[in-house]
C-alpha cells in the first residue's frame, strides 16, 4: 500500500491556495495541517483542504507527528524566522516560497542553518517550470551555442491585494526587485550557466499605488525598471519590468542569443484575468532562429487546461511539487532549486534595489 505523503502549510493566502491546488491534484498526498492567522484566509482555505486541521501557531504545526514535510507561503518578511524555528524545532524537508528573505542581515544566520540542515531545502521558483521556459531551458544550449545576450521582458497587471497590504511596502516584500523579480534572476543564472559580478539597475514608481494609503503611507513599491547583469565569463543579461503593462497577448518574453542562434519564449499572464469576449486565452509560443540556415520555427507549446484552472503560473506549480514529491520518495537526490540558488537571486534583487537607489554599479 502506498504511504500518504502528508504536507504542512504555513501561510494560505493567494500562493498558499495555489499550493494545495496543486498538490491535490498529484497522487497519495493529503494537506493535513496549515498555520493561517488570517480568518479569511482560514475560511477559503478550509473549502480547499476541508481534511486539514488549523493550527493556531508555527511551534503546533511542528508538533504534529504525522507531518512528512513543510511548505512555507507565508508573507516574504516571514520566511527567515519561520525557516530558523523550523530548524531548531523540527527540520523537515521543507519547500519554501520565494524569496527566502528579505534583511540582508539574516543571510549569515540562513546559510549557517542551511549548511548543516538534515533535509532538503527546495526554494519555490515555479518560473523555471512553465512549459514555454521549461523548453526554453531544454534547447537553448543546442540552439545558440551558448547563451552570450538573455533578454527578459516582464509587462504585467500591478501587483494585487494581500492580507494586510504586507506586499506594499519595499520593507516587508524586500523591493520589487526582490519580491516579483528573483524568479527573473534565478533564471539568468540558470540559462548563462555562469555566477554574476555586477548590476546596474535604473528604475521607479511612476504610476501604480500613488493614491493608497496604509496607516499614513504611501506605497513605495517600484513598478517599472530596467536591470543589467554581467556574468562571469562575459555573457550579459537585462531584465525590463514593466507593472502597468497587462493589456499584451503575452506577459513574458524570454529571448537568449549566442553564436549559432536565438531562442524565444513567450509566455501568456494568468488565465483568468484574460477576457472572455477574446475567446481562448493565448497558448505559449517557443520560437527558434537559428542563424544558418535561416529557417525561424515557431512551435505552440500548450498547457494542461486542468493545470491552468489550479493556479496563475502556466501549470509550473503543479511540476514543482511533482518533482518536490520525487525528492521526498527517494526519485531524486537533490533539490532543484537549491538553497544557494535561491541565495543568489535575492542577492541579485538586494544588488538591482540598491544600484536603483543610489544609481551606481553594485559588485557581487
Amino acid at each position: 500500500m502506498t504511504k500518504t505523503t502528508r504536507y504542512g502549510l504555513i501561510g494560505c493566502g493567494m500562493m498558499g491556495q495555489e499550493h494545495i491546488k496543486n498538490i491535490a491534484l498529484l497522487p497519495d498526498t493529503a494537506v493535513t495541517a496549515i498555520f493561517e492567522p488570517d480568518a479569511g484566509m482560514r475560511a477559503i482555505t478550509a473549502q480547499l483542504a476541508p481534511d486539514a486541521k488549523f493550527v493556531e501557531s508555527l511551534g503546533d504545526l511542528l508538533a504534529m507527528a504525522e507531518l512528512d514535510c513543510v511548505v512555507i507561503t507565508s508573507p516574504n518578511f516571514c520566511h527567515a524566522a519561520q525557516i530558523t524555528e523550523i530548524a531548531a524545532k523540527r527540520p523537515l524537508p521543507l519547500l519554501v516560497e520565494k524569496p527566502l528573505l528579505t534583511d540582508p542581515d539574516d543571510i549569515p544566520t540562513l546559510t549557517q542553518i542551511a549548511a548543516s540542515y538534515p533535509a532538503p531545502i527546495w526554494v519555490a521558483m515555479e518560473y523555471r517550470y512553465m512549459p514555454p521556459i521549461a523548453a526554453l531551458l531544454q534547447d537553448a544550449d543546442a540552439v545558440t551555442g551558448g547563451t552570450r545576450l538573455l533578454t527578459i521582458r516582464e509587462h504585467r497587471f500591478p501587483f494585487l491585494p494581500k492580507v494586510g497590504n504586507w506586499n506594499r511596502f519595499s520593507q516587508q516584500t524586500g523591493g520589487t526587485f526582490v519580491e516579483k523579480c528573483c524568479h527573473f534572476f534565478d533564471l539568468m543564472r540558470l540559462i548563462i550557466g555562469t555566477d554574476p559580478i555586477r548590476v546596474m539597475a535604473s528604475a521607479g514608481q511612476d504610476v501604480n499605488h500613488l493614491d493608497e494609503t496604509y496607516d499614513g503611507a504611501v506605497p513605495d513599491i517600484l513598478d517599472n525598471g530596467y536591470v543589467i547583469v554581467d556574468f562571469e565569463g562575459g555573457a550579459r543579461a537585462l531584465l525590463e519590468l514593466c507593472m502597468f503593462a497587462e493589456g499584451a497577448r503575452y506577459q513574458e518574453v524570454i529571448s537568449a542569443v549566442g553564436a549559432a542562434g536565438k531562442i524565444e519564449a513567450h509566455v501568456p499572464g494568468p488565465t483568468r484575468f484574460w477576457p472572455a469576449d477574446l475567446g481562448p486565452s493565448p497558448t505559449p509560443i517557443l520560437e527558434i532562429s537559428p542563424r544558418a540556415p535561416k529557417r525561424p520555427e515557431i512551435r505552440e507549446i500548450p498547457v494542461d487546461p486542468t493545470l491552468l484552472e489550479a493556479g496563475d503560473h502556466n501549470g509550473s506549480t503543479f511540476y514543482q511539487h511533482q518533482g518536490f514529491l520525487a525528492l521526498l520518495h527517494g526519485a531524486r537526490s537533490q533539490p532543484d532549486v537549491s538553497f544557494e540558488d535561491g541565495l543568489w537571486a535575492v542577492r541579485i534583487g538586494m544588488a538591482a534595489q540598491q544600484s536603483a537607489a543610489t544609481g551606481q554599479a553594485v559588485a557581487l
